[in-house]
């Protein structure tokens, strides 16, 4: 039925308008290649037939990998959309201009996007429709069309003109499977996927619900087949195909719980493809019809794509072009980051591989990966692997790994543990290799001047975070050095931090309640220092929060809750982040249940907005389901099961298809 329906709204696109002949006709003696940019949303390569999926098929893909190049080791930078998408448009890792934080626009310069050099080359560049880049300027104005009809075939591209197009399908989105409740749900073994028989990643627990959800997800992965199959068919019809390079990608990993979000690599993997018409394989030296380990992430692309036009990477970029006539060495590292889940959560991590071995550098590592977000958390998986942990069933270690605290740095061998189960950081036998990633990750985050360790709060600066940075000459390499003390800190430390929460600078005090929490979470000392209660009443939210959370820790846990809960009835959202981190620790928890009347309270309580997941009543619902005083059922409405039913029923679609000339 699916086929059927792509062929007829198919023929109708290519029915020319008005004696009107397709687009692209008069392109077969163009001198320079079009590039076709077919991105997907929330997918892992697993999830596709050439990646060695068995449960569906993706034959269209599958060709496409076949002809073309498909990498086995790339990766999208960013575990979210917008900071991945910012690294995209920029050639840059988004921390180096301050748009790491999933979602937030800054201030950034007006000259660091690739199209803008495309543009000046002659190239006609068109995208459909998501931008979602980290940036005040007005994303719209990058293209030479925006919008939900940009397209490669717009009457406004010249005749032979080389274009650079760009195509984003929301339909794999976590919104399809974003349902909250499994109810209505439709019955995938009549469309040919079994949830009862499929393979699940092993980085999570057999649960129905997860099976559910992967087979919502491959279910999207087998349409975007059909949505690929409709662009490559557009291509040759109009005559385009011949001088088109086609890139096929998704923005970052998928939605299974510990994907989307995360440093994992379930949240960075991601398939690409990317295949070159023969004419332009001879011409550009490229070998088609591989499969390549070879590192390549979204840092990478945009020099890539310049490089394959002929036209030489700005020298501000720091990816690597990987064909091309400004081809370089390939990189030994491929580098990733993650800077905070939604509003609430500020968790700073970066990441490393050499295509073996990964590492993750944690720099608040109190608090658990398992911290809610509560638009993820609408999936029934995240909400089924909650229920099996809060009700004690859950007993395997891999599984209660995102549940508790985080080292400080994680290690784990791809080869033999693909799903990141295993950290080897504290095995003596893989020592050598971890200080080596430690020096390299240390060392990328300070050449990349990475700005990822200022607080959320604290990043709005006049002129933008980037340009304040360098007119104030602020000390960001003292800064880098303060968070990774505080994620590693021992009682030789306690003087240095007591030092920064004496700072003049705001974020060096916060980075110093970041170590008291390390030193005070994991026990090291039992006290709390006079330093650490006077910056609970310190003028600066961000650091008031984090020191308030310190002192719990510190056995002044009266005036710690006391001040979480003063900021958490202004719906502060870095207070919500400390008690849910609070109350995934047994001590803690204990502490926190006698304020259950107070949390209670804030309930009854009328806050604007407070019907969303933004708003102060979810995150207290959630507090008080971790604390076991509301069952997990009701973190979430009636009217949000409502609309989640209605999900279930109703798929979203592949709408974002190539569009004819003169379209009305």
């Amino acid at each position: 039925m699916t086929t059927k329906i792509y062929s007829f709204i198919f023929i109708l696109l290519t029915i020319p308008i008005s004696g009107h002949s397709p687009s692209g006709t008069n392109d077969r003696k163009q001198t320079s290649p079009n590039f076709l940019w077919l991105t997907i949303e929330d997918t892992s390569e697993y999830q596709f037939g050439c990646y060695g999926n068995r449960d569906i098929k993706t034959p269209e893909i599958d060709m496409l990998a076949r002809s073309g190049i498909q990498f086995a080791n790339a990766s999208s930078t960013a575990p979210h959309c917008s900071p991945a998408r910012s690294t995209l448009i920029t050639g840059c890792y988004a921390t180096t201009y301050g748009m790491d934080i999933h979602r937030e626009d800054y201030d950034t310069p007006d000259d660091i996007f690739y199209t803008q050099y495309l543009r000046e080359a002659g190239y006609f560049c068109t995208n459909n429709y998501k931008t979602d880049y980290n940036t005040t300027i007005d994303d719209k104005s990058l293209w030479d069309e925006c919008g939900k009809e940009a397209t490669y075939n717009s009457p406004a591209r010249k005749p032979g003109q080389p274009f650079f197009s760009v195509f984003n399908t929301e339909a794999t989105h976590m919104g399809r499977v974003r349902s909250i409740t499994l109810e209505g749900r439709r019955d995938f073994k009549a469309l040919g996927i079994d949830p009862e028989t499929l393979q699940l990643p092993g980085h999570i627990p057999d649960l129905p619900a997860m099976r559910s959800d992967e087979a919502y997800q491959l279910e999207a992965s087998r349409d975007s087949d059909e949505w690929v199959k409709a662009f490559l068919d557009d291509l040759k019809i109009r005559g385009l195909d011949e001088n088109t390079i086609i890139f096929f990608f998704s923005d970052h990993g998928g939605c299974l719980p510990r994907g989307k979000g995360f440093p994992y690599e379930t949240g960075l993997h991601i398939p690409l493809i990317i295949y070159v018409p023969p004419k332009w394989q001879k011409e550009l030296n490229i070998e088609s019809g591989i499969v390549t380990t070879q590192l390549v992430g979204f840092v990478d692309l945009a020099p890539t794509v310049l490089s394959l036009a002929g036209i030489k990477p700005p020298e501000f970029m720091q990816g690597k072009a990987i064909m091309g006539s400004y081809a370089q060495t390939p990189r030994k590292y491929q580098f990733g980051f993650r800077t905070n889940q939604e509003n609430y959560h500020f968790d700073p991590c970066r990441t490393a591989t050499d295509g073996r071995y990964k590492y993750i550098r944690n720099y608040i590592p109190h608090k658990p990966f398992c911290l809610r977000n509560f638009y993820q958390w609408g999936m029934p998986a995240n909400l089924a692997w909650d229920e099996y942990v809060i009700s004690g069933k859950c007993i395997q270690e891999e599984w209660l790994q995102p549940y508790r605290p985080k080292q400080a740095e994680m290690l784990f061998d791809l080869s033999n543990d693909p799903w990141e189960l295993q950290n080897l950081a504290n095995d003596p036998g893989y020592m050598e290799i971890l200080q080596s990633m430690r020096r390299e990750v240390s060392q990328h985050v300070r050449e990349t001047e990475d700005l990822g360790f200022f607080v959320r709060g604290r990043r709005k600066k006049p002129g933008g975070l980037y340009q304040w940075v360098q007119d104030t000459n602020f000390p960001v390499n003292e800064l880098i050095e303060a968070a990774e003390m505080a994620s590693m800190p021992t009682v030789e430390d306690i003087n240095k931090l007591k030092s920064l929460l004496r700072h003049p600078i705001p974020e060096m005090r916060f980075w110093g309640a970041i170590g008291f929490n390390t030193l005070g979470s994991q026990e090291i000392i039992t006290y709390c220092p006079e330093e650490v209660l006077r910056a609970i009443y310190d003028s600066v939210p961000e650091v008031a929060s984090a020191a308030a959370e310190a002192a719990c820790y510190l056995g002044e846990n009266e005036k710690g809750l006391s001040k979480l809960l003063e900021l958490l009835e202004s719906n502060y959202n870095p207070a919500y982040s400390s008690l849910e981190t609070l109350s995934w620790y047994i001590g803690q928890k204990e502490q926190l249940r006698n304020y259950i009347p107070e949390l209670r309270n804030l309930l009854n309580k009328e806050f604007s907005g407070n019907q969303d997941r933004m708003g102060i009543d979810i995150k207290v619902r959630s507090l008080l389901v971790n604390l076991g005083d509301l069952p997990l059922s009701e973190l979430y409405s009636m009217e949000e099961k409502d609309k989640g039913i209605l999900i279930n029923k109703n798929p979203r679609k592949f709408r974002d298809l190539p569009k004819s000339p003169n379209k009305n």
